[in-house]
């Protein structure tokens, strides 16, 4: 698998493969995530290709206290093989290279199987509860 940054011709791949990895919500509109994520830190939004199929993604930011990471994606068909885990060093590395001192991530609650791979990883479980407030309205 080649990793790159995302590309203005890998959107209908990416959203697919979102939709394969049910990521996707009524109240997240995918195309309005990538035009979001495309106006900052356009370079840390990384794809994973292997025989000119986008077959994994993740998006990474930071914000001068720590890092976030999402849409970590792998095409069912692909996972298990190490492409998860390569995408995440390749994040990690990006950060680490800017100062970022600490990597946080979510998982929606009941995701045991997601929750056992970032602990095989080495992330633990942060005593936070996560909030939100939506600003603008996708859906």
């Amino acid at each position: 698998m080649k990793i790159r940054p995302y590309g203005d011709t890998d959107e209908a791949q990416v959203i697919a493969l979102w939709q394969a990895c049910e990521l996707t919500r009524a109240w997240n509109d995918p195309h309005q995530d990538i035009v979001r994520k495309l106006g900052t830190q356009a370079d840390w939004f990384l794809v994973g290709v292997l025989d000119d199929q986008v077959i994994a993604t993740a998006m990474f930011g930071y914000d001068g206290h720590r890092g976030w990471m999402n849409y970590l994606a792998v095409a069912p068909e692909h996972q298990g093989r190490g492409y998860a885990r390569a995408l995440i060093a390749h994040g990690e590395t990006l950060l680490k290279a800017a100062g970022c001192p600490k990597l946080n991530l979510q998982i929606r609650s009941g995701n045991a199987k997601v929750l056992a791979f970032y602990q095989h990883l080495g992330y633990g479980q942060d005593d936070v509860l996560s909030m939100g407030k939506r600003l603008i309205a996708d859906a």
